[in-house]
């Protein structure tokens, strides 16, 4: 499998001043994404994850190590990569539409084509009727469908998605699982995921990357053995079970610091 990602040796260290000491916050990090590929990052709160998305996307240096993007030089440039935060973060003044359009032209895409693929795939993932609707009447999942839409449909190879279900309550943040999940499988773009949830890390990933707490260093890699297609049924599956408490016992706080 050939690597749109590649992370070799990469640290971030963030200087200190009068009020501030110096903080060391990534140490030594390594990792792939290959084409095709879903790999997830968890780690405590604190552990650099958000950093590291900075990094790959081009808006932070490193300290150390290099960065690549199917086979090019990315550090510190932009451009590289589709980008979804953890908040929606539509132009509200924008349709709908509108939203998906502008990141497509931005991204080098002519406007009518950029029309045309926004209103095709809104239509396929049944929010047609939301196309002329403006961002504040929607639901937060409805927002963030339409957020992936963009990441989805902008030309880069490698999506980044940072806790993008965070915001949402339970029951849409299963829905929007399973919605991912169906639209990633008929997709297969290369992803880089970044969750607190440890369910949802094994319901979506093929490689879950387990970061320490900061310095952050990976200090475990899960291939996840589930075949694909995957539903909320496994999470009574006895090796789903198994592999979750396994996943809690390595990102437990220890009790004695």
């Amino acid at each position: 499998m050939s690597s749109v990602l590649e992370v070799r040796h990469l640290s971030k260290r963030f200087a200190g001043s009068r009020k501030t000491p110096a903080k060391e916050v990534l140490a030594d990090v390594s990792f792939q994404v290959g084409e095709g590929e879903f790999v997830t990052l968890i780690g405590p709160s604190g552990s650099g994850k958000t950093t590291l998305f900075r990094m790959i996307g081009g808006l932070e240096l490193p300290t150390e190590g290099d960065i690549s993007i199917d086979g090019a030089n990315a550090v510190g440039t932009r451009g590289h990569i589709a980008y979804m935060p953890q908040q929606a973060s539509l132009m509200p003044w924008l349709t709908v539409s509108a939203n998906i359009e502008l990141s497509l032209t931005i991204a080098g895409i002519g406007k009518r084509e950029a029309r045309a693929l926004a209103r095709d795939w809104l239509a396929r993932v049944g929010l047609e009727a939301t196309a002329h609707q403006y961002p504040d009447v929607l639901s937060g999942g409805m927002q963030q469908r339409v957020s992936f839409l963009r990441a989805l449909l902008s030309p880069q190879k490698l999506m980044c998605l940072d806790e993008p279900f965070s915001a949402l309550d339970a029951l849409t943040r299963q829905h929007m699982q399973a919605w991912l999940l169906s639209l990633w499988e008929s997709n297969r773009r290369s992803v880089l995921f970044v969750t607190h949830s440890i369910e949802e890390a094994l319901l979506l990933s093929d490689r879950i990357l387990v970061l320490s707490a900061a310095p952050a260093s990976i200090i475990r890699e899960v291939r996840v053995p589930f075949p694909r297609p995957r539903s909320e049924a496994l999470w009574g599956d006895a090796e789903f079970i198994r592999l979750k408490q396994e996943l809690y016992d390595m990102l437990r706080p220890d009790p004695t610091l």
